[in-house]
């Protein structure tokens, strides 16, 4: 999870230091402070989370539970629903292929088979080396530029085969 900060700087709004030591956590209580402990903020929160911990593992989904007095199961319910969320450590790079209905049209399986064919990997998989985790979305809302795919958060539309494949081979073979 980190390096662990100094007791100095993991001390909570209210003085007190976390348990954890993990600064991370005083800035997800000040998230959640904010909020003031709303159920309803839970998406806010799950977002601000996995921001700072780079993923949801199920004793920080508890913890928000816990945090915004929320039933586990409802946290959990909510975190799996939506598929910004993820559950595991991801790569280095990311690349999500949009599958909507415009993108599929124009060639959304042919752009995964061969992200498939480089890394050997599958969507909502990471490659062993962890330097490429291989994503889908249901539709990133821009489908007039199908078909898509996300690099490490930026959209990038009309994408080809042969243009994803340079791209993913040079994370690959070079890191960039």
């Amino acid at each position: 999870m980190g390096t662990r900060a100094t007791p100095e700087r993991s001390q909570t709004a209210d003085g007190s230091a976390h348990p954890s030591g993990d600064d991370r956590f005083r800035y997800l209580d000040a998230a959640m402070k904010r909020h003031r402990y709303r159920p309803d903020a839970l998406i806010e929160v799950l977002h601000t989370a996995q921001e700072l911990f780079g993923y949801l593992e199920p004793d920080l989904l508890r913890y928000v539970a816990r945090g915004l007095r929320l039933p586990p199961s409802r946290v959990f319910g909510v975190a799996t629903f939506y598929h910004l969320f993820t559950f595991t450590p991801r790569g280095e790079h990311t690349c999500t292929v949009c599958t909507g209905t415009a993108c599929y049209v124009k060639g959304a399986d042919a752009l995964l088979g061969v992200v498939e064919q480089i890394t050997g990997t599958h969507p909502g998989m990471t490659t062993a080396d962890s330097r490429i985790s291989l994503e889908t979305a249901r539709c990133v809302g821009a489908c007039g530029l199908a078909p898509i795919v996300v690099f490490d958060g930026k959209v990038v539309g009309q994408m080809t085969p042969e243009q994803l494949a340079e791209r993913v081979k040079g994370w690959l073979d070079h890191g960039t």
